[in-house]
Formats: C-alpha cells, structure tokens, sequence
C-alpha cells in the first residue's frame, strides 16, 4: 500500500500526526489516546498496515 493511502486513511478514522522523526513518524489517534509509529517509505506492507490500524483502534 502507498503511504499516501494510509494515511488519508488514517485522518479519516480521526487520527493525527504527532511528529516526524528521521525514519518514523509517530501518529496518535486522540480518541483513545494511542500512538504508534510509521516508517517514512513510499510502500508500506499490507501486514504492517493492518498491524499500524490494530495499534491505533481503527477499522482497518
């Protein structure tokens, strides 16, 4: 999956981007206060993105 799909995803299930580091961004999901970390790649694996979903408590 492209990045840029997940995380219009992810701002449409109400989450936001925390910070950006050098490899890895940190996103939070506010309304239940979780948080977990994306790499900064074009592509990121079907797996990883169901598994980055399940951490924040969204619909995958």
């Amino acid at each position: 999956m492209k990045k840029q799909h997940l995380e219009k995803h992810l701002k449409e299930q109400g989450c936001k981007l925390m910070r950006q580091g050098k490899s890895h961004e940190i996103w939070v999901n506010p309304e239940n206060k979780c948080q977990t970390t994306i790499p900064r790649h074009k592509e990121i694996d079907n797996v990883l993105c169901k598994i980055i979903c399940k951490q924040l408590g969204i619909i995958v």
